[in-house]
């Protein structure tokens, strides 16, 4: 087992490779330990390189709303009425304070990605 640090694209792409090969292997076996290992290397790489950026605000909601299986009509009363839905879902109208206490409180999304601005259309 040769482990070392991944400082380069190639060294990213061989320890995937590996991995790859090993990532069956039982627990407390010497290949276990390189994939733990050369897990926490890689992840260690791709939190570096490819971060992945939070969604805005509105798509956080429509995210949720698909993970919970809601529909506009259920965020009547969490955002207002009908049209007050629309226009959040749509990017015509920005979030209150008091939306995003709502939000945070029924669909359990931080009120730290809430307030985050975007763009109006």
């Amino acid at each position: 087992m040769e482990i070392k640090l991944i400082k380069s694209e190639e060294d990213y792409r061989n320890a995937l490779k590996r991995l790859e090969t090993i990532f069956d292997a039982p627990i407390d076996s010497v290949e276990g330990d390189e994939a733990e290992i050369l897990s926490l290397l890689i992840e260690n790489y791709e939190n570096k390189h490819y971060l992945i950026e939070a969604p805005d605000p509105v798509e956080a909601i429509k995210i949720r709303m698909e993970e919970m299986n809601l529909k506009q009509k259920d965020l009547v009363g969490i955002l207002g009425g009908k049209s007050a839905v629309s226009e959040i879902l749509n990017k015509k109208k920005k979030l209150t304070l008091e939306m995003i206490r709502a939000l945070e409180v029924k669909l359990h999304i931080s009120a730290s990605l809430l307030i985050k601005n975007y763009q109006l259309k």
